[in-house]
């Protein structure tokens, strides 16, 4: 039946990092040890969003029963033959023993979400090779690939603007109401790309009686979306750093400012060309009376794009250059993701890159 040795497929981008429109070119590898019948051997070549969580409810019979919420997106799906039966030459073939190179291109989509992988859901694109053989197990090799869709700051009509919320809560202790606790936060702007700092400033007032902790956190908030067995809604927080102040005591006003949160590699606000999975990105200020007692939040959302603002650019260079810097294509900070469990092949029959982590824009400003 034949022995094989390696699979795998090489692009000829070796970032691996594509634009919507953009060709993506490369090779099939396979080396064999003896020679193999086979019906073809094909490329898969997709795209597609996939969200998927399950729901603990109360069954009404004291037993819990889970739910499962699922939603899937095609954006492209595309049969590249290389070998066999797909080029014409019938159910019957067969390659000998040795090195076999077989080049593929195709052209992707204009209008692609950009790659993301999270906890509940993920916009994932790759290329996968099958040997197709009869009476055996097929073959596979993966290789996954970014595709990084544009959000141009500088066509957002707020990106510019600043960003300012404000709250206040009013705390009870026992019977007795205690006084407010205050707070506002304030950005100069709300558009940044990843390199990029986020600098904010803050000011609490604490009029209650209880000491107070304050804290600042960077936030990520993504929006699942299922539609199967009905339309459901999950949204998950992440955190992607948090900046602790010293506490207030009661009584105590305090303006807070110098403090920044330098931005890492992360997925363009609000995944768009996606219609079941949304990004959105928070600064927010915590207040946090120490005891029983709710906490005040105040946040501001902000936009990552992977196009910066010229004014910003201009401001780096100390010039009215309209030359756009050139990101590098940095790894997310969330890390890699283990796709092999959505690939649902024989384990010893699948090769390939099962852990892929997206790459995106990242600009290092002088």
């Amino acid at each position: 039946m034949g022995k094989l040795k390696s699979f795998h497929i090489d692009l000829d981008n070796k970032l691996g990092v594509y634009t919507p429109g953009e060709t993506v070119s490369g090779k099939t590898i396979l080396e064999l040890e003896t020679e193999m019948e086979m019906r073809e051997i094909r490329l898969e070549c997709d795209g597609k969003t996939h969200v998927a969580w399950s729901e603990h409810i109360d069954g009404g019979d004291g037993m819990d029963k889970t739910k499962h919420y699922s939603g899937n997106e095609e954006h492209f799906d595309k049969t590249i033959p290389v070998f066999g039966k797909g080029l014409g030459s019938g159910d019957e073939n067969r390659l000998p023993a040795g090195k076999h190179v077989f080049p593929f291109s195709f052209v992707l989509p204009p209008d692609l979400p950009s790659s993301f992988e999270g906890e509940h859901g993920y916009v994932r694109y790759k290329v996968e090779g099958i040997i197709d053989r009869p009476y055996a197990y097929d073959e596979h090799t993966v290789q996954p690939f970014t595709v990084l869709s544009t959000l141009d700051l500088n066509l957002e009509p707020t990106a510019a603007n600043g960003g300012e919320a404000q709250n206040s809560e009013t705390l009870c202790c026992l019977c007795c109401k205690s006084g407010p606790i205050m707070g506002t936060l304030k950005l100069n702007r709300i558009g940044y790309v990843p390199g990029e700092s986020i600098y904010f400033e803050a000011s609490a007032q604490n009029s209650s009686t209880r000491v107070c902790s304050m804290f600042a956190d960077f936030q990520m908030v993504t929006t699942y979306n299922a539609v199967r067995p009905k339309k459901r809604i999950y949204t998950e927080t992440k955190l992607i750093n948090r900046i602790q102040h010293e506490d207030l005591t009661p009584g105590q006003s305090e303006v807070w400012s110098g403090e920044r949160f330098p931005i890492p590699p992360l997925a363009p606000s609000h995944l768009a060309g996606c219609s079941i999975i949304d990004i959105k990105y928070h600064v927010k200020l915590v207040i946090k009376p120490h005891g029983p007692s709710s906490q005040l939040h105040i946040p501001v959302e902000i936009i990552i794009g992977s196009i910066p603002l010229q004014s910003v650019v201009q401001q780096n260079q100390k010039s009215e250059s309209s030359i756009m810097p050139t990101p590098i294509f940095s790894e997310s900070v969330w890390g890699p993701t283990n796709i092999k469990k959505d690939e649902k092949k024989e384990e010893e029959h699948i090769y390939g890159q099962l852990e892929f982590t997206p790459c995106y824009s990242f600009y290092k400003f002088s």
